[in-house]
């Protein structure tokens, strides 16, 4: 399956912060959206890097409480993990492993379509193989099959 499908399933777009917004501001949004990772872009909607709930975890074990009032653009990640629309979802999972990050930002070009996530790789996997467990008991009590 190629990544631009799950994103078709999932939708597309992302969640975006303000390079200014502080870490407070971004937790908060992490909160009530139910996630922890957000892309860091400028009013143009141009992408600078990423900002999860590790990196704010970083950001306070290195600089404590003062962490809390630091700007995104201080303490994204600039090293953006990016896969294609075109990958195959293999090609993302051995990014996330490489990388050892759980999201990774889909890219159309130089656009900034989606982001996978772990959550949504074993999604589809689980999805999977429920579709193949009862294709072979089908195959098996020959139900569906003529």
């Amino acid at each position: 399956m190629f990544v631009g499908e799950i994103m078709k399933k999932k939708g597309v777009g992302v969640i975006t912060v303000a390079p200014d917004q502080t870490m407070v501001e971004v937790l908060r949004l992490f909160r009530d959206n139910n996630i922890g990772f957000v892309v860091v872009s400028r009013s143009n909607g141009k992408y600078l890097g990423t900002l999860s709930e590790r990196d704010c975890c970083n950001a306070v074990a290195e600089y404590g409480a003062e962490a809390a009032m630091m700007r995104a653009a201080d303490i994204m990640n600039r090293s953006v993990a990016t896969c294609s629309t075109q990958d195959l979802l293999p090609v993302a999972m051995g990014i996330m492993t490489n990388r050892r990050t759980r999201h990774v930002l889909v890219m159309d070009g130089n656009e900034v379509t989606g982001v996978v996530s772990i959550g949504d790789v074993v999604k589809h996997r689980l999805d999977e193989a429920q579709r193949t467990e009862q294709d072979l008991q089908d195959y098996i009590c020959g139900t569906r099959y003529h």
